[in-house]
């Protein structure tokens, strides 16, 4: 009895002091991609975020070069570089709203043919790689690099990771997440989930809809009222006198200030006018 105590008694020395006699060994993690890597992939590019970073820089040089030429007026050659390095981030983040815009409209499409191949009895990795051939198109690449994954490695877990990284939409980690749980715990209730995933998408995508349209004059007075002021500046900097009273400290200033009260009353406008985009939770 004595000696099973002693045991016991060293046992739980030993465990208890086993973090600091044997540490844990550091996982190393993938790193996750940067904020300009992830709008390239939601935009629909698969390059590395530094060629945003070039093209904003190319954007900046080349505009803020031309406006010096054309005007020769350093205060609103700063602007207009300002505005050329945003030009590329503007194009893919209005490049981004767009692509889901569109497969909004296409999920419900891919719930259709999940349920229709699984009630025919197809197992659930042939049924999500069959949609490289049978998904609406602009979603067929991610799908058919998911059918080559699976094909190559076997394994449904990885291949569903990269397809949602191939996506880059929430609707789209919503699908894959619900099957990669499908896959993993089992189950006969698939269908009605997907059933119920395409019909609140389908509706949501509706009333979207409908908001946008009735909306779409904010955004388009938005763009009118911050151009027009600059459309008339050019012109009158095209003009030697106009020219001349700019690049004196008062007119300097004048278009400093100009272009800050543009940005901000853009920002106003468009934060009137947008709708709130879902996240994606499952990245």
């Amino acid at each position: 009895m004595t000696l099973l105590l002693g045991a016991l008694l060293a046992a739980g020395l030993l465990l208890a002091a086993s973090p600091w006699l044997w540490p844990r060994a550091k996982v190393e993690r993938a790193p996750r991609a940067g904020a300009a890597t992830r709008l390239l992939r939601e935009a629909g590019f698969r390059t590395d975020g530094r060629v945003l970073v070039v093209a904003i820089v190319a954007g900046a040089l080349v505009a803020g070069s031309v406006a010096w030429l054309v005007t020769g007026t350093a205060a609103f050659a700063l602007v207009l570089a300002v505005a050329g390095a945003a030009a590329p981030v503007m194009f893919l983040r209005g490049r981004r709203q767009r692509l889901l815009r569109l497969r909004r409209g296409l999920w419900p499409d891919v719930c259709d043919l999940l349920i229709a191949s699984i009630r025919v009895g197809m197992p659930l990795p042939d049924a999500v790689a069959a949609l490289g051939d049978a998904a609406p198109g602009p979603l067929r690449p991610a799908f058919a690099a998911f059918a080559r994954d699976l094909h190559a490695t076997g394994r449904f877990d990885a291949a569903a990771v990269t397809l949602k990284e191939g996506l880059a939409d929430p609707v789209g980690d919503r699908i894959v997440e619900t099957l990669r749980m499908a896959r993993e715990v089992g189950g006969t209730e698939l269908s009605t989930v997907l059933r119920s995933l395409s019909t609140s998408v389908r509706a949501e995508a509706a009333l979207r809809a409908e908001v946008e349209a009735r909306q779409s004059w904010i955004r388009g007075a938005a763009v009118l009222g911050a151009v027009a002021p600059w459309v008339i500046l050019v012109l009158l900097l095209l003009r030697p006198e106009g020219a001349q009273a700019y690049t004196s400290p008062e007119g300097v200033a004048l278009i400093l200030v100009g272009a800050a009260v543009s940005f901000i009353a853009f920002r106003i406008m468009l934060r009137i006018g947008r709708l709130p985009e879902p996240r994606r939770w499952f990245r």
